[in-house]
């Protein structure tokens, strides 16, 4: 018997486009990558749409080539959005039965051609099988449903298609073509099978009724030009056809049935569609289009199967009719009185994603060509995911150690395991000694004694001492030598009182001496310490020098013992047997028992940890040994990722799961461990035993916290002490220091004192000498009368020079010099009014310049210590040492600093000249006498004068007297202060002095004089 014709959808035609530009614009545009790197992906999808296009109608290369060329569509879409304008690309599709050409720039438009073919090739495949056997049968009926499968798809996933072949209506018409030749290849199967004539009929009524929709629907798209009329007659009969054999098949049902009235009737009908089918298949054209996918032999062939039926039906339908006339004697019904055919469905559509389950359907697609390139989306979510798997391992690190430090803190609260010692009698043994005990012996080991750095710091304390009583002393005889002379010439000696100039050193002087008598006292604090701990400081020192530090613990116990263990009586008490000893009565565990529990559960928690910690180190290997790589699951899936991120990770994580079962089960454990070791602790605590030994315990643990708390007492002293005579030295050293500066100035001062007196002096006798030889030639007759007597008096008044000499010699701090006094130079005519003394020739320095930096030898003090109190004890200036200030300006009247060294000669300054006796301020007049015409001294502005005496090598001026404060004297009778110390007589009183009634403001400057009253004595400031 022939076998019966199938249709099968034709294929869509496409144009050939480019791939390559396209895809690298777009991922250096998109992706921000050099586009040169995917050279070999670009062409790989290029040259697999080119060969997509020459594919044929029944073909499984050209399939897989569809499967693949669509895959890749699919991924393109997760790497390069649909709306990406960098990747526009036009694609032009020839209609499969209208074979007009569309063009779109949507790459659906591509995906769904691209399943139409699928589906047309699956058709073709399932038409041109062999159906004589049941291979062919099975391969016939699987493609048929998988074709309607994808046509399914194109319509539920692409709406509005812009083509007819992709339209609702067409896709549908398909659908229905193909479910009913898959219907029929069933029926066919199982009519080889032989199966019931009632399965059969209803399997043949359900491919009627599909054929009977795709006609209906095809008629429609027949005006439209859609589907050719050769596939209308072949719907249109196998219709008609199926439709009959299901009328057949159910009558022979009926007959069987003794229902051969309705019988007859059915087989009537069916002889009726069959003549239909038959009219319909002889309209069949003999030579169909090309693009119908029929043969000139469909027709025949159709012809022929409906012939064939049609003369069983005949052949059966008049056996019937003999055998009701003649036996059965039943009516035969109308045929709109017989009931429908009841249908069977025995093929349906096969989803796309059912249609190769189980299946590896990489070996189909392929793999993924652009695999290197992740989009930004699926890098973040991977990054997320190894985030999790992080958090996962913090959490259960974290939860371990919990665990850990729960256990410790609850056995350091029951003070276990070192109490069950106790309670088992271990106490009776000696205590081990503490470290922190042996480490203060072994640092004490090899320290000398403090008793020769005392004896130093008293050496040096003396030093300082001495030096400051060696200034003091040098400053009182100038003193009293300036005051003699001044009584002796009186107004003449016009010379600066001292107890002015040398204000500031003596300031200093006390100053430094209340420094080191309160440092005094901090060294007597230090040698309290000593005395106190001096033998606790021998006995540590020696055991840590021994290594005996156990044997001084242990003594020390033991007369702590002997202290607090004795009874009231004084008598120590008795031993006591252990715990261990004790009995209890039957049914009830001793201590042994119970202490042996507790010792085995600490040694199961020990086990639990180990395990935990083994366990935990096992799924950080695993975590960071997790190479896989999720970037292409996340990619195919971050559609469905998007709203249920945290379930795809915990999916993930599940691989993990039977190593945080093990932690889950550890922790668990140890938390059961613990509990059952509480309970045992609280029920022997309940003992009046365990209760004696626990206060026997304690009690021997407050005695050795006492013996370390004594012991630490000592080692805090030995470091305090040690430090601060480590401090003490330092202040001695510095101390030593400024007081050797101090020292350097108070020699410079008398110096400058004695230099200035003798210049004064000089002056003083060359104007006496001067006065003589004017009354010389008056005198001249009274002394050749007299020549014995002046000789005696000109003999006295050489010794008195001479003795005066000798004494500012002793007053000298410099080695003695076998030169004169400087020669007086010329003389000159007498003058009422007292020259100043000639100006010393010194380096002069710019009022505007900077001043010098303080001399080298005088290295400056410790650095902070305030002249106008007493300064604070040593411990403060540690660490300060010499140091250098800034120059700064001080007040009048104020001390110098002690961080400079005394250099007089780092000012400007003029000839220094001491003020007149009754003058309350200093002038900075150049010339302070230049009022009086007479005199014979220049007038101011007249430039410098030529000096008659040259200062001596390494001449420094006298450092100034502090600035009175407009000081207001009381007036004196005659205008003439007192002489002698703190006092100086005058004579006469000068111009320029005002009493303090008569005092008006200083002056304004004028142009090119000094308005300074210190005039004279700008190398003192």
């Amino acid at each position: 018997m022939p076998q019966s014709p199938m249709l099968s959808c034709p294929l869509k035609q496409t144009n050939e486009i480019d791939w390559i530009q396209p895809l690298k614009d777009c991922i250096r545009l998109t992706h921000d990558e050099d586009p040169e790197l995917y050279n070999q992906e670009c062409a790989t999808i290029n040259r697999l749409r080119q060969d997509m296009r020459g594919i044929g109608k029944d073909n499984a290369i050209g399939r897989d080539l569809l499967y693949r060329y669509y895959h890749q569509l699919e991924l393109l879409d997760l790497r390069f959005p649909a709306d990406d304008k960098h990747l526009q690309m036009s694609f032009t599709w020839y209609d499969a039965f209208t074979h007009t050409s569309t063009t779109q720039f949507s790459r659906a438009y591509e995906k769904a051609s691209i399943l139409f073919n699928v589906a047309a090739i699956l058709s073709c495949h399932a038409a041109n099988q062999s159906r004589a056997d049941d291979a062919g049968l099975k391969t016939a009926y699987h493609s048929f449903q998988a074709s309607a499968g994808m046509f399914t798809y194109i319509n539920v996933n692409f709406v509005y298609p812009p083509s007819t072949d992709l339209q609702a209506h067409t896709v549908e018409t398909l659908i229905h073509v193909t479910l009913a030749q898959a219907q029929e290849v069933f029926f066919e199967k199982q009519v080889a099978d032989q199966r019931k004539p009632g399965l059969l009929a209803k399997l043949a009524g359900q491919a009627a009724h599909l054929y009977s929709q795709s006609a209906e629907r095809m008629q429609n798209a027949v005006d439209k030009n859609v589907f050719d009329k050769s596939w209308t007659i072949v719907v249109q009969a196998k219709a008609a056809y199926m439709g009959s054999i299901a009328s057949y098949y159910q009558a022979i049902a009926d007959g069987e049935s003794g229902s051969h009235g309705v019988a007859i009737a059915r087989l009537q009908m069916a002889d009726k569609q069959s003549a239909i089918a038959l009219s319909w298949a002889k309209t069949f054209p003999s030579s169909p289009p090309a693009n119908t996918n029929l043969t000139a032999e469909s027709g025949a062939s159709l012809l022929d199967l409906i012939k064939n039926n049609q003369a069983n039906l005949q052949s059966l339908l008049s056996t019937m009719v003999k055998d009701n006339d003649f036996i059965y004697h039943q009516p035969v019904p109308n045929e709109a009185g017989l009931a429908p055919v009841a249908r069977v469905t025995a093929a349906k559509a096969i989803q796309v994603n059912e249609l190769y389950q189980g299946q590896d359907i990489e070996r189909i697609t392929g793999p993924d060509i652009f695999i290197k390139l992740v989009p930004q989306s699926v890098t973040e979510v991977v990054s997320r995911y190894s985030e999790a798997k992080a958090k996962l391992l913090r959490e259960e690190t974290q939860a371990a150690e919990d665990a850990k430090s729960l256990k410790f803190t609850r056995l350091y609260d029951l003070k276990l395991p070192g109490i069950l010692d106790v309670w088992k009698g271990g106490m009776n043994q000696d205590m081990p000694v503490d470290e922190d005990f042996c480490r203060w012996c072994s640092e004490l080991a090899g320290h000398s004694p403090f008793h020769r750095a005392f004896d130093e710091l008293q050496e040096r304390k003396a030093e300082v001492l001495s030096q400051l009583d060696q200034c003091s002393k040098q400053l009182d005889l100038e003193e009293s030598v300036c005051e003699k002379m001044r009584s002796k010439y009186g107004a003449d000696w016009s010379q600066q009182p001292s107890s002015r100039l040398n204000t500031t050193l003596r300031g200093e002087v006390r100053s430094y001496r209340d420094t080191v008598n309160e440092a005094s006292a901090s060294d007597s604090q230090l040698s309290s310490t000593l005395r106190q701990y001096e033998s606790d400081f021998d006995e540590m020192r020696s055991a840590g020098e021994t290594d005996e530090a156990d044997v001084l613990f242990q003594r020390a116990l033991i007369k702590a013992r002997s202290k607090h263990g004795k009874s009231k009586n004084g008598v120590t008490s008795p031993a006591e047997g252990t715990l261990l000893d004790d009995t209890y009565d039957e049914g009830s565990a001793s201590v042994a028992e119970q202490i042996a529990k507790m010792e085995k559960i600490l040694e199961d928690l020990d086990g639990v940890d180990r395990e935990r910690s083994k366990t935990l180190s096992r799924l950080k290997d695993e975590i960071h040994g997790d190479n896989e790589d999720i970037s292409h699951e996340v990619l195919l899936n971050q559609k469905l990722i998007v709203d249920r991120e945290t379930e795809f990770f915990d999916e993930k994580l599940k691989k993990f799961k039977d190593v945080l079962a093990r932690l889950a089960t550890a922790n668990a454990k140890s938390r059961s461990l613990m509990e059952d070791l509480e309970r045992l602790h609280n029920n022997l605590r309940q003992d009046k035993r365990i209760q004696s030994e626990n206060s026997k315990y304690k009690s021997m643990m407050r005695q050795r916290n006492s013996v370390l708390a004594r012991y630490k007492k000592v080692y805090e002293a030995f470091h305090g002490l040690s430090s601060g005579i480590k401090q003490a030295r330092t202040f001695y050293k510095d101390m030593g220091e400024n007081v050797d500066s101090l020292r350097k100035n108070v020699e410079t001062f008398i110096r400058n004192r004695r230099s200035e007196g003798a210049q004064l002096l000089s002056q003083i006798e060359r104007e006496k000498g001067m006065g003589e030889n004017v009354d010389s030639a008056r005198r001249n007759a009274e002394l050749l009368s007299s020549r014995d007597k002046s000789s005696g008096a000109s003999e006295q008044e050489d010794r008195e020079r001479e003795k005066l000499r000798q004494l500012m010699e002793r007053l000298s701090t410099e080695p003695k010099s076998s030169s004169a006094l400087p020669s007086t130079g010329s003389a000159k005519p007498p003058s009422k009014v007292k020259s100043p003394p000639p100006p010393v020739q010194t380096p002069a320095y710019g009022t505007t310049g900077p001043s010098p930096k303080p001399s080298p030898r005088y290295p400056p003090t410790m650095p902070g210590v305030p002249l106008s109190h007493s300064p604070a004890p040593y411990g403060q200036y540690v660490g300060g040492g010499p140091g250098t200030y800034q120059g700064q300006h001080f007040q009048q009247g104020a001390a110098a600093p002690l961080s400079e060294g005394y250099n007089p000669m780092a000012y400007p300054y003029q000839t220094p000249v001491s003020p007149p006796p009754n003058q309350q301020f200093f002038s900075q007049t150049p010339n302070p006498y230049g009022g009086y015409s007479n005199s014979g001294t220049p007038a101011p502005g007249a430039g410098p004068q030529p000096s008659h005496y040259m200062a001596p090598q390494g001449y420094i001026p006298p450092p100034p007297p502090p600035r009175p404060q407009q000081t207001t004297y009381p007036p004196t009778s005659g205008g003439i202060y007192p002489s002698g110390p703190g006092g100086y007589a005058q004579s006469r009183p000068y111009g320029h002095h005002k009493t303090p009634s008569q005092s008006q403001p200083p002056p304004q400057s004028q142009p090119g004089s000094s308005a300074d009253p210190w005039a004279g004595l700008n190398a003192w400031k």
